[in-house]
């Protein structure tokens, strides 16, 4: 039982914890563009690389 008294607290801090990191989260804009980061994988990197080399 006297488990309990140190368990409780540990959840509750861990648990504000992760509201915390997850109010942050919302608040420096972190799911503002789900579609184009949904949308960048199909895009072939290839083509920007050769740009680039060709620039230097």
């Amino acid at each position: 039982m006297s488990v309990l008294l140190f368990l409780i607290p540990i959840t509750l801090a861990l648990g504000l914890l992760g509201l915390g990191c997850f109010l942050w989260s919302l608040k420096s804009k972190q799911y503002e563009d789900l579609q184009g980061s949904a949308s960048r994988i199909l895009f072939d990197d290839s083509a920007d690389d050769q740009k680039r080399k060709e620039r230097k």
